[in-house]
């Protein structure tokens, strides 16, 4: 009894970690990716809504940000131009295009993944911030003028879908370790100049970003590790069928 209980939790643990399982590897990542990122933005909203350090910081550094704003014309156009260009439209266009290259390289199944995970994404988060309704933070002369909840930020989370979804690609057909450590960080630090851009121009606090990174984070990995079990089901029933035929001729 005990070694066949035994041998059961060895071939199951197995089948986690194997890269050619329907439910292996890429299905245990994914899941650990998304309890770290869901337990990051629990605990960033919990102290956003409970008052904590954290808010308080979030404004000393918003106020500090909008007191030098002004100081570089050059940087506060450049920052502008990032936080324009990862706008709801700006962001539906890179999705497009993004939508496009897929299409010619062939790699049309990630379409549906990329679909599912910006424009997906985006109305998750619109839905968090009338479940949070925290007001944006507020100056006498803003840089910009929003209308919006402020957390979490919508700017931060599509560009950690977007990117991430990139890096995922990319660092799936890139030789060597190097390579796709320079892809990673490439995203990272994307998604660091577009979280930047709206601390600097003023339109989220830090916590904002920080969680809409962790709520990316979690989307991402709900969009790519269920898609590609999904495509891993259909393969294994293709193959099932396939040979269920052989045997019967």
């Amino acid at each position: 009894m005990d070694n066949s209980l035994t041998s059961r939790l060895h071939r199951f643990a197995a089948a986690r970690v194997s890269p050619e399982e329907q439910f292996g590897l890429h299905l245990s990542v994914g899941v650990l990716v998304l309890l770290l990122a869901m337990a990051g933005f629990a605990r960033i909203a919990g102290a956003v809504v409970a008052g904590a350090p954290i808010t308080q910081l979030d404004v000393e550094l918003a106020n500090w940000l909008h007191a030098h704003a002004n100081d570089s014309p050059v940087l506060r156009h450049f920052l502008m131009g990032i936080t324009h260009l990862h706008s709801t439209p700006g962001m539906l266009t890179l999705t497009a295009l993004a939508a496009w290259w897929f299409h010619r390289r062939g790699a049309r199944h990630w379409i549906p993944t990329l679909l599912a995970a910006v424009p997906g994404g985006m109305v998750l988060n619109v839905l968090m911030k009338h479940t949070f309704e925290r007001a944006r933070p507020h100056f006498d002369e803003p840089l910009l003028t929003l209308s919006t909840y402020s957390f979490p930020s919508g700017h931060a989370l599509a560009a950690t879908v977007f990117y991430g979804l990139l890096a995922c690609y990319l660092a799936r057909h890139a030789h060597g370790w190097g390579r796709r450590a320079g892809i990673v960080l490439l995203a990272c630090l994307m998604v660091a100049l577009v979280a930047g851009s709206r601390l600097y121009l003023g339109a989220h606090y830090l916590s904002d970003v920080l969680a809409a990174m962790a709520e990316g984070c979690a989307w991402l990995s709900i969009c790519v590790t269920g898609v590609a079990t999904l495509r891993r089901r259909q393969a294994a029933r293709a193959r099932g069928g396939a040979a269920n035929l052989n045997e019967e001729t």
